[in-house]
């Protein structure tokens, strides 16, 4: 897991070329102690938040808009003063210190480049409003451009680049400052696909170069799952659950993170006993946790025709109400019968593809199966 492998390590395996900055110790730790924030008096946009992020971390707050995300990243950012509560970096308390004396940058949605500057000018802009010797400036803005890959385009003004492009200078410029941390407020959410992967996996790169601590705020868990050491999922201003995103998937400790990490196989829990539980759709043998919902996983389930199904326990007949091809996998709906439909996953390497209409014999595992209360 990618949580396991400290900057140090990173950088012993994967020495730094020529155009790399050296990489730096671990970033500063962070903690926030009873946050809240409060707009108006029916408007709370955060209930009390604890939550401690090391130093070299890449966190992740993940949630539907007007979760509270975006606002706790502009109180850590200093942007946004807490109604109430303790902020820390780095062991010290910034909860009165104003935004331009924090060591940390922010790279927002919008990137809020100057289009009059051109992309050198852009990057090193800070560091001149900090009066840093020009010579100084012309170093560290070529050694990071260089390094997030837009060397050639310095002298190329912003309004001339590509989206991509102009989130790179963004990076650029908030990186040249060598803050301990940096804040990332949905920085891909408007580049199309292809390239929000690409810049997924870069900045994972990046981050885990410099050992900085990165604090990413999105609404897409599939984005958070590749980039993130933990995640945080909020809801209502409140923290549901913390945690490495496989535990959020695969363990998720309430209905609503279960069903914003997108599941749909989620039953009520019917009645339950040593022996197992009763559902809506039958009966599942074995030995689970007490809880009120269940949550079977789609990749978890084997399929196969309905006439080659045994009376094994946990297998139940389902018709094919729908087929969605994914290339390496099928998402297959079945109706289990009265309205109840689930959702399996199949590997479509050297596997039969089933027809929608076809009878089917679905098998659940037990390891895919998680209890939790609403």
């Amino acid at each position: 897991m990618k949580g396991q492998s400290t900057p140090a390590a990173s950088a012993i395996a994967e020495p730094p070329t020529e155009s790399e900055p050296e990489p730096r110790r671990a970033g500063s730790a962070i903690e926030l102690r009873g946050v809240t924030k409060q707009f108006a008096a029916d408007a709370i946009a955060l209930r009390g938040i604890d939550l401690a992020i090391s130093g070299g971390e890449f966190f992740t707050l993940l949630g539907p808009s007007g979760c509270g995300k975006t606002t706790l990243l502009r109180i850590i950012a200093g942007l946004e003063n807490a109604t109430d509560g303790d902020i820390e970096i780095g062991g010290a308390s910034v909860t009165k210190v104003p935004a331009h004396k924090r060591n940390v940058n922010t790279v927002f949605q919008s990137y809020a480049l100057f289009n009059h500057l051109n992309v050198a000018e852009n990057i090193g802009f800070g560091l001149k409003m900090r009066r840093v010797d020009k010579a100084e400036i012309d170093r560290r803005v070529t050694e990071i451009a260089e390094f997030i890959k837009i060397g050639g385009l310095l002298t190329r003004r912003v309004d001339q680049l590509s989206g991509g492009q102009r989130q790179r200078v963004a990076l650029a410029r908030a990186l040249v400052n060598e803050p301990d941390v940096l804040l990332l407020d949905e920085p891909l959410s408007a580049l199309d696909a292809g390239l929000r992967s690409e810049l997924q996996l870069e900045l994972s790169r990046i981050q885990r170069r410099l050992g900085m601590t990165f604090i990413f705020v999105t609404h897409d868990q599939q984005e958070a799952m590749v980039m993130s050491d933990r995640v945080a999922v909020l809801d209502d201003g409140r923290i549901q659950q913390i945690g490495p995103p496989q535990q959020l998937y695969e363990h998720p400790e309430n209905l609503f993170v279960a069903r914003f990490m997108g599941h749909q196989n989620l039953f009520e829990v019917r009645d339950q006993d040593e022996s197992g539980l009763d559902l809506c759709f039958g009966r599942l043998s074995g030995d689970f946790e007490r809880g009120s919902h269940v949550l079977i996983r789609p990749e978890t389930m084997t399929m196969v025709a309905a006439d080659r199904a045994n009376d094994a326990p946990n297998v139940f007949t389902a018709t094919v109400k729908e087929r969605v091809y994914r290339g390496h996998v099928a998402e297959y709906t079945l109706d289990l019968g009265e309205e109840i439909d689930i959702v399996v996953t199949c590997n479509n390497v050297g596997e039969p593809m089933f027809d929608v209409g076809t009878r089917v014999a679905v098998t659940v595992q037990i390891s895919g199966v998680v209890t939790f209360h609403a």
